[in-house]
């Protein structure tokens, strides 16, 4: 349905006024001429996207007190992996009030929603991320993610409704994307099936972090360079016995655990400089009296691509394995989604450095060879359909990495707020582009077909 703004009778004032009147569509210095079917007969006009960038602001702006809420409540109330459960209700309720029908728990996950305006024409998805990292809560900024999505997304289709033009957009809700793979259970569940013209989303970086030395840039980045990640949890079996008694007749799981990390940090010396393995001990015995009986480690095998990855993991395995041998003990493997490498779609990322330009903002396109060496689940994702997965800049301290309690806090300032809400108009009209304008549609799904990553 379109969108029809209420005065909302939740906590968060709402200046937000009735719909106008749908806008009649002139051509325009930035135009483009649209043709739509309509039973036997085809009509075309003209598509003014300097009115439409107009709209988007509007709309967006109509709705900032209701997007501040949603960005503090889910900050203050951070939750990990597929327990979203106050953010899945917080967001779905609000956009409600706003007057959308909503789709709560889709696709059998308890945490996921979809929202969506328009019933006609090509279809573009914002994707929403929510979720919190143990302990440390937000301190990779989803809270930022999924209000730059919602506020896209309330730009968008108020525009298309205005406009008149044919569109569809949705909000969709992917939960765990730190380390559950929700995307990829999205995947596998159907929510990105059909002709879906283009995926899209956004990350708050440290601007010094992402930019490097053009950290004098203060918007972000277009293409944001993420590698594969294979995860996965190994289990180490032996046999309890005492320690000082009779070590003897005890079979040592903590020795496996310890000779399998030792042996991957000796490999780490000869794997690329664009590889990393990491790992934690997740349970390593009880009292020091005990020979432990199991162990667990929970790891993360990261490369450039699933296949430098798939190979990295094989060597890996056999640190893993010589490991478990040397101490006598059985392992055995807990996989976990695998994060397929991101591929920058090109004309996504180029049309968005245009729109924000457009926007007074000025976004770095790429960063010759840089790479975070950091994965996500939109990868996988990007393998599918063509995506957009751009970087916006939050102020923090130089020293300031993501995924620290430092950035937590940065990602709950009013700054970076403001940061996500720029970037949402940007994201808004790139969607508007994709839908509206045939020339970037194609040119996008021709990158796509190509695997273009340039």
């Amino acid at each position: 349905m379109g969108t029809q703004h209420r005065a909302p009778t939740s906590e968060p004032p709402s200046n937000a006024s009735p719909g106008t009147q749908a806008m009649s569509a002139m051509a325009g210095p930035s135009s483009a001429s649209v043709q739509e079917e309509s039973g036997s007969s085809t009509r075309t006009f003209d598509i003014d996207f300097e009115q439409l960038r107009k709209v988007v602001i509007s709309e967006i702006d109509n709705e900032r007190p209701r997007l501040k809420y949603i960005n503090e409540m889910i900050h203050q109330h951070p939750e990990t992996a597929y327990d979203e459960v106050f953010a899945h209700d917080l967001i779905t309720r609000e956009m409600e009030l706003v007057g959308f029908a909503v789709k709560q728990k889709t696709y059998d996950l308890r945490t996921s929603f979809e929202v969506e305006s328009g019933t006609k024409g090509r279809l573009v998805i914002f994707c929403a991320e929510y979720d919190a990292l143990p302990e440390i809560g937000h301190g990779c900024g989803h809270n930022l993610i999924a209000t730059a999505s919602i506020a896209a997304f309330l730009g968008a289709a108020g525009a298309l409704e205005r406009s008149g033009a044919d569109g569809r957009v949705r909000l969709l809700g992917t939960p765990a994307e730190e380390g559950g793979g929700g995307k990829v259970k999205l995947l596998e569940k159907g929510a990105f099936d059909g002709k879906v013209a283009a995926a899209i989303m956004a990350h708050p970086m440290g601007k010094k972090q992402m930019l490097g030395h053009d950290s004098h840039v203060q918007s972000g980045l277009a293409a944001l360079k993420l590698i594969a990640s294979h995860k996965f949890k190994t289990e180490f079996h032996g046999k309890s016995a005492h320690a000082a008694g009779e070590p003897w007749n005890g079979t040592n799981a903590l020795d496996a655990a310890v000779a399998a990390y030792n042996n991957v940090a000796l490999l780490r010396q000869q794997i690329q400089p664009d590889e990393r393995v990491h790992m934690v001990f997740e349970a390593g015995g009880t009292v020091p009296n005990i020979i432990p009986n199991y162990t667990r480690m929970n790891w993360n095998v990261r490369s450039p691509t699933v296949g430098r990855a798939d190979k990295l993991l094989e060597r890996v395995k056999a640190c893993i394995s010589a490991g478990a041998m040397a101490a006598g003990c059985e392992v055995g493997y807990i996989p976990a989604p695998t994060y397929q490498n991101l591929i920058a779609n090109e004309t996504l990322c180029s049309t968005y450095k245009q729109e924000m330009a457009l926007l007074g903002e000025d976004v770095v396109l790429r960063i010759e060879a840089a790479s975070m060496n950091a994965s996500t689940d939109m990868g996988n994702v990007a393998h599918v359909v063509p995506s957009f997965h751009g970087a916006f800049a939050i102020p923090t301290e130089p020293d300031v990495a993501i995924h620290s309690p430092q950035f937590a806090e940065a990602a709950a300032t009013d700054r970076a707020h403001e940061a996500a809400m720029t970037c949402a108009q940007g994201m808004a009209m790139l969607a508007l582009r994709v839908l509206l304008d045939d020339g970037v549609a194609d040119a996008t799904k021709q990158d796509f077909e190509n695997k273009k990553e340039w």
